[in-house]
């Protein structure tokens, strides 16, 4: 059973029996919202400063190919709570409720005598803040939330009070993950899920951090100008620059690009932050080095790629995340993951550090055992679905296969191009093989195998929702808004192809 129209009870949740021989693990799992997978010093940024973000790498585990099923918040979230992939949780959008009884992981825990705590952004439906089923301490705000409080009245849910947000959210929502922690007092094991605002847009630093990366030089970031029709680039890529998530017409905005930018990387500097006290209270607490720690990005972002910002396309910057864990008794400082992680095995890889088994319903699996043994077997391909949404038009429907060389993409219902990259020659994804007779029969193989993973458990039938809220379907006149792109060139023909017309 996934969901049902009443909550599940603990009696009610399927057996995961005990691991034999594994030690139940505090786990503390960090979550930020928009956080690139390369934003980060370590990964060789050129001007980003996160220390304890790169410490988390240096002393633990990168997991360097991450990715989620679903490059929007809220179905993301879903994935990362129940194992499953987008298309069978049904939370399609960011306006659409969790189904009633869907069950999450931390209620496994719970009945294996785990405390838990939620503290932050849930984000899945913003009609209410009340805490969900799983967690036994919950600190959390209506849909996106504010960076700081939009009024004197504004509240957030402490559970089930009403409480006054009293700074900046980064900042007040690692204060109670460290009052949570420090206030412990009995053996019981712990799971603490620690969820940022940050650093989603409008992008917002801290005082303290305000204007530190003004001067950047920003002549790096990509300006989309290899996305061409002769390239075969998709005409809705190429007519999404002029959009509200197009580099042309930012959030239909005239600041720009650098400007934007400039902001995103100073937010990520009191995430950082975050990370360092939440390691710093462990350590003080005597508890750090048998602490399971796993950071990770809801999904990634676009910043200037294939003329792009933001999310939900298939494109590597889009589904790829940031993802760091570290526990010094399980593992060696440095180690690198090279295979295809996605947010489906959060849940199954926590159950693990827990000493319970995966539920068979899930999709994802443990990654725990991997950064020591990776010889194990893996899988080789994951699944991207991203269901198009009348908030923001100009993003189709699509699906996507991401392998360690080769990425398929196709769309519904849009008159346009497949995509299929080589990944080893074009990280960049600017070169569309999928009309080059060389890879014809590549592209074949990872279709077929595109539907036959579609086709487990309904993915066949795409999920709607009425629309909710006003649509961002505005183009700027003066960057060429009334002139829609050129069709990509294997559509475009030189003769009629059908001389038997009668």
């Amino acid at each position: 059973m996934l969901w049902c129209s009443a909550p599940v009870e603990a009696a009610e949740l399927p057996a995961t029996p005990k691991r034999d021989g594994v030690k139940p693990r505090n786990v503390v799992f960090i979550l930020t919202d928009d956080h690139r997978y390369d934003a980060m010093g370590f990964m060789g940024h050129p001007f980003l400063e996160t220390p304890h973000l790169d410490s988390l790498a240096s002393s633990g585990v990168h997991l360097k190919n991450a990715f989620v099923t679903t490059s929007l918040c809220s179905p993301s979230r879903a994935s990362i709570l129940t194992g499953l992939y987008t298309h069978k949780h049904r939370v399609i959008d960011n306006n659409r409720l969790v189904p009633d009884g869907t069950l999450f992981f931390p209620q496994y825990l719970q009945r294996a005598g785990y405390d838990t705590a939620f503290i932050g952004k849930w984000h899945m439906g913003g009609a209410h803040d009340d805490p969900r089923p799983g967690f036994d301490h919950w600190i959390s705000f209506r849909g996106q939330g504010n960076y700081l409080p939009p009024g004197p009245k504004y509240t957030l849910n402490v559970n089930g009070k009403r409480v006054k947000q009293k700074g900046y959210i980064t900042d007040e929502l690692t204060d109670y993950a460290i009052d949570w922690l420090g206030q412990r007092s009995d053996d019981k094991p712990f799971f603490l899920y620690l969820s940022h605002k940050a650093v989603h847009a409008n992008f917002t630093p801290a005082e303290r951090h305000q204007g530190r990366y003004a001067d950047a030089d920003l002549s790096f970031l990509p300006r989309g100008k290899e996305i061409k029709a002769e390239n075969d680039a998709p005409r809705w890529v190429r007519d999404q620059r002029n959009s509200w998530h197009g580099i042309d017409f930012s959030y239909h905005s005239d600041k720009g690009l650098d400007y934007l930018y400039r902001r995103y990387c100073e937010s990520v500097l009191a995430v950082d932050d975050s990370v360092g006290r939440v390691v710093d209270q462990l350590k003080k607490m005597g508890i750090h080095d048998e602490t399971l720690i796993v950071y990770m990005g809801d999904n990634g972002f676009m910043w200037g790629e294939h003329g792009l910002i933001d999310k939900r396309v298939s494109y590597e910057e889009s589904i790829r995340v940031p993802m760091m864990m570290q526990c010094p008794e399980l593992y060696e400082g440095g180690k690198v993951v090279e295979q295809v992680i996605g947010n489906i095995d959060i849940g199954p890889t926590i159950l693990h550090a827990a000493g319970l088994q995966t539920p068979s319903y899930m999709d994802g699996e443990s990654f725990l055992e991997l950064p020591n043994h990776p010889e194990m077997n893996w899988r080789d391909y994951f699944l991207y679905v991203y269901y198009w949404e009348k908030n923001f038009p100009q993003s189709p429907t699509q699906f996507a296969l991401r392998g360690d060389r080769f990425k398929y993409i196709t769309y519904y219902g849009l008159w346009d191009v497949d995509e299929l990259y080589d990944l080893t020659t074009d990280p960049g994804e600017t070169k569309n093989l999928i009309n080059d007779p060389d890879y014809v029969s590549v592209a074949k193989e990872m279709e077929d195998k595109l539907y036959a993973m579609l086709g487990e458990a309904g993915g066949m039938d795409i999920p709607m929702n009425q629309p909710s809220g006003r649509s961002q379907n505005k183009r700027w006149d003066d960057r060429g808004g009334n002139d829609a792109a050129d069709f990509p060139k294997s559509i475009v023909v030189d003769e009629p192809l059908n001389r038997e017309a009668k």
